[in-house]
């Protein structure tokens, strides 16, 4: 706990929108942990606008079995500072899952960095990510709260699967480029929540912002990667995979970069509060065998219909995103700009269960350090790994979201004291990966090869 916080908050963990699409499916994935013997959670609070609709999706999470008497709900409105300020002082740890992130975050992280509460988000928005790392992560350092965004789908499979990846390549052998294709699968249709979409609106709408905000910091050191970066193509038949590929303009790749320039920063990751020397060594141990890479993030489908549905997608927003009845018409008619892939609606709980995702990570370098210094050499040797998992916007992402704040929890005195950081670079070093692997999410090595130059 934080030396600033109070002595004995009311609750280890605030679940905050908590009655939203994807808030009542972190609550479902909380209850698992509540009060069982292993488990750091004890006990548990929603917050919200409407003490109502928090109760109902408690009913929801915890059906068949009666909702928990011991979960307590909260009232809290984004728009209230007083009232997140509260919230602050009753709680060790805030799980925020109130989006548009741009919209909303900014209150919740400066009323956790003021206060010296530890703040978990899932956001997959840059530029309000960067932005709180602007803002506010010196206060953070100040008070010794932990803040970490993209703590779901958006970013933990793209960092742990780049460290993966990245693990694999043995000495004398480094990485040069780490690409990942991403697989979205499933037995029936299976709308993706409006809220996802309305952060890309934004995310399109401000990216002059996110320009603007890097020009105006100083400039950190980028990481020593072997070899210059690949000339990959915008759309690909990725003949390894059997998927067609279309790269995309990712929040995983920006968030992978952050976590790279802070460990070029702090090539032993970040020290915890009070770490044994046990601690210490595995984690030191663990950076040790990270190599940076050049990553990029691409989308698939196994036809080129199923490419075309996002080229129309990423038109749309990139035609009418920059301009305020461009914004509505999207907003307002979102099946029609995605060809159905978005709703205003929502999955039912059976197009939630029918879906999975597999992340390939097609790793290319050298099997010899020498051969990159060299320059003209083109890599050769291959590596793929892959991770595998279901559904991403509702069980993925709240199964990330609910083991990162567990190892928070259970785990504080070996995390750094605080802080606004990316999540590899926080859990990277912890048994996170193991931690999603007993929980249905699949680590594998696909293949090793030597290729020809």
């Amino acid at each position: 706990m934080n030396t600033t916080q109070q002595p004995d908050p009311a609750y280890d963990i605030v679940i905050l929108g908590a009655s939203g699409f994807t808030g009542k499916y972190v609550v479902r994935e909380a209850l698992k942990f509540l009060q069982t013997p292993s488990s750091p959670l004890k006990t548990l609070a929603l917050a919200g606008r409407n003490p109502t609709r928090l109760t109902q999706s408690l009913q929801w999470a915890a059906h068949p079995n009666p909702p928990p008497s011991s979960v307590a709900i909260l009232t809290a409105d984004t728009s209230d500072p007083d009232s997140l300020r509260r919230l602050c002082t009753q709680t060790k740890l805030i799980l925020n899952c109130v989006g548009p992130f741009r919209i909303h975050g900014d209150p919740v992280v400066a009323a956790c960095a003021d206060s010296g509460c530890d703040y978990l988000d899932i956001s997959g928005e840059p530029e309000f990510m960067e932005r709180m790392d602007a803002k506010y992560h010196e206060r953070a350092e100040e008070t010794g709260s932990l803040i970490v965004s993209a703590c779901g789908f958006d970013s933990i499979p793209a960092e742990l699967g780049l460290f993966f990846n990245s693990k694999q390549w043995e000495p004398p052998s480094v990485p040069n480029h780490i690409q990942a294709y991403l697989s979205l699968e499933s037995d029936k249709k299976i709308a993706i929540n409006f809220g996802t979409y309305e952060s890309a609106v934004l995310i399109v709408a401000n990216s002059g912002d996110l320009k603007q905000l890097r020009r105006s910091r100083p400039r950190r050191p980028r990481s020593s990667i072997h070899g210059p970066p690949a000339k990959g193509a915008i759309l690909e038949n990725q003949k390894k995979i059997g998927l067609w590929a279309l790269k995309l303009p990712s929040a995983d790749a920006v968030v992978v970069r952050r976590t790279l320039t802070t460990l070029t920063e702090k090539p032993h990751g970040l020290p915890g509060i009070n770490e044994s020397p046990e601690q210490i060594q595995k984690r030191e141990a663990f950076w040790s065998t990270i190599k940076p890479a050049h990553f990029g993030v691409k989308i698939t489908s196994k036809s080129l219909f199923g490419i075309f549905r996002y080229v129309i997608l990423g038109v749309s927003l990139g035609l009418f995103a920059k301009f305020s009845l461009g914004r509505w018409l999207l907003l307002k008619f979102p099946s029609l700009f995605s060809l159905g892939m978005f709703q205003k609606k929502g999955p039912s709980e059976e197009e939630v269960e029918s879906a999975t995702f597999k992340m390939w990570f097609i790793g290319r370098g050298y099997s010899e350090e020498s051969l990159a210094a060299e320059g003209k050499i083109k890599p050769d040797m291959e590596i793929i790994t892959r991770i595998s998992g279901p559904e991403v916007g509702y069980i993925t992402t709240p199964i990330a979201l609910v083991q990162c704040g567990l190892i928070v929890l259970g785990q504080r005195e070996s995390l750094v004291k605080g802080g606004v950081y990316t999540p590899g670079i926080v859990f990277g070093s912890t048994d996170i990966q193991q931690r999603l692997e007993e929980n249905g999410i699949s680590f594998e090595v696909i293949s090793k090869n030597k290729i020809q130059v």
